[in-house]
Parts: C-alpha cells; structure tokens; sequence
C-alpha cells in the first residue's frame, strides 16, 4: 500500500472528541483534521509528536485531512488509522502474504451475517472447502510496563495488547465468530500489528477480562488466531510477517 498523494507531516497538539486531532503545520498554521480511530489510543497521541496525515478528494468532507501515522518518542512508527488494517489485510491475502488464507475463490468484504446483525470484515469462500469468516483487528497498544503477573513471567519488551479500551463491538464479533464454527464454517481473528515496536501480542486481560476470556473461549471452540506485522513508512505500508499471539 502506498500512500497516493504523498502523506504530510506536522506536529500533533491534541486529540479530543475521539475522531479530531488539532496539529501544526511546518508554516505554523493550526488545522484540524479527522481520526479515524475509536480507541484509547494510548502512548499514541503525545503532544508534539510528529505525524503524518492524507488528503481526501472528496469536496463533501467537513475535514479534508486524516491522521495516518505518528512517531513516538521512542522512534517506534505507528499508523492510527484502523481502517488500513483491512485493506493491508486484503492486499496481504490476495498477494500470497497470509499463508494460512491462501486458496479461496473469492474475497468479499462487509458481508451481513450472524445472530447480532454484524458484519465480517473478510469473507473468503471456496466451492471446494467451507467458508472462511476472517475479523480484522488492529494493534497498537505497546506496553512494557504492564504487570509480570498478567505475563505469567514472559519477558515484556516489545509487548502488545488487544484491545486497548473496553469493546462491547469486539465481544460481540467474538460470539459471532464461535457460532459460525459451529456452524462448521472457519473463523479467523486476524491481528494486523500496526506499530513498529510490537513484537508479539497477548490479550489485554488488564483492560478487558470480558473480552479476554472471550477470545479464551473462542480458541477453545476452533476460532484461529493470527498476527502479522506491517512495516511502515511514511511512504507506504505493508503486512510483512507473522509475530506470536502469546494467550493466557
């Protein structure tokens, strides 16, 4: 994925009313601009931070700009906008990327489906084989300093969560994605790690234990788990690699 046009950068002043983020342009001019992102985003959204930001085209947009990327202190990239989580995730399948989702006929996206009116991020079906029913996730949550009790003593550098806030939308997604394996479809929760400094995932039980134990009782019904990481520039991202999902 590139990005097209070029991304600008800028300095963050704040974010607030979860979908704004004031910033300073390098001419000094204030602008606000639009954040495609309903979480915490914790350690994401530091005052003076570097970001980067897109131009929409669409002359029908109250703010023409969305945040793409922030640089944290620590050097480590991260792109805040979680809809680029399914579209690498798309580009990753259909470019042979994603192992374990190769060998379906067709992509579909924001299918209808399930007992709580949801609606999957990627379907992938097959005449050949059960469908494939795949939740895209993104992470962004790094932190080292959660306590070594939830880690059960794993050594916590480079440490990433889901979620980073309570989600009732993610519990939800959880119980549709466990009735279609009994359904005797497949079902997949697809972590796309979006912060350069995450190398491998656990559950935020220390955030959500509902969602936690969930996701628990999800692997135990069949639902997979993956995690890949993007690499990202302010050029262009792509998902590269698997990392570990470490569970409780």
């Amino acid at each position: 994925m590139q990005f097209d046009p070029p991304l600008e950068s800028a300095k963050l002043i704040k974010r607030y009313k979860r979908f704004l983020a004031d910033i300073l342009l390098p001419t000094k001019e204030h602008r606000t601009i639009h954040c495609a992102n309903t979480g915490a985003m914790n350690g994401c959204a530091i005052p003076d931070s570097t970001i980067w930001f897109s131009t929409s085209d669409n002359p029908n947009r109250k703010y023409p700009n969305s945040w793409e990327l922030v640089e944290t202190p620590a050097g480590h990239l991260i792109c805040i906008n979680t809809i680029r989580a399914n579209q690498l995730a798309i580009e990753a399948i259909k470019e042979g990327v994603i192992s374990e989702l190769q060998g379906y006929d067709n992509i579909k996206t924001e299918v209808r489906y399930g007992q709580e009116n949801s609606r999957i991020d990627i379907l992938l079906d097959s005449c050949m084989k059960p469908p494939c029913y795949v939740e895209v996730k993104s992470v962004t949550l790094l932190d080292e300093s959660a306590s070594e009790k939830i880690q059960k003593g794993n050594t916590l550098k480079g440490q990433g969560y889901f979620p980073d806030a309570v989600t009732t939308r993610g519990q939800k997604h959880l119980r549709e994605l466990i009735q279609e394996v009994r359904n005797g479809s497949r079902a997949v929760l697809l972590f796309t790690v979006l912060h350069s400094g995450i190398e491998k995932v656990s559950p935020a039980l220390h955030i959500d234990a509902k969602y936690s134990q969930l996701l628990k009782e999800a692997q135990q019904s069949g639902v997979e788990i993956l995690c890949y990481k993007a690499e990202i520039t302010p050029n262009g991202m792509t998902l590269k690699y698997p990392i570990n999902w470490i569970g409780e």
